[in-house]
């Protein structure tokens, strides 16, 4: 709500400019996963929690990063 005072584009982001900022994070949240599967393949085989191995784990971490980020977004825009 602007409360009758002029509208300042600079004062947040614009929707373009967040969602391409959140999406770059996201793509280095990726890139590392990727990484690790070229470099650490071994490492992702391993069952640090119960029996479920790291990759999986990574896997439901980059889906719920995914969701974070997709709400930051949201939210960041409904303030607007």
């Amino acid at each position: 709500m602007n409360n009758g005072q002029p509208h300042d584009p600079h004062d947040q982001l614009s929707p373009s400019r967040l969602g391409l900022g959140l999406f770059a994070v996201y793509v280095l949240l990726y890139g590392g996963f990727m990484g690790l599967v070229l470099v650490r393949p071994d490492l992702l085989a391993s069952r640090p929690f119960g029996g479920v191995n790291l990759a999986i784990l990574s896997g439901l971490g980059l889906i719920l990063a995914a969701v974070v980020l997709s709400a930051i977004y949201m939210v960041a825009r409904s303030n607007r």
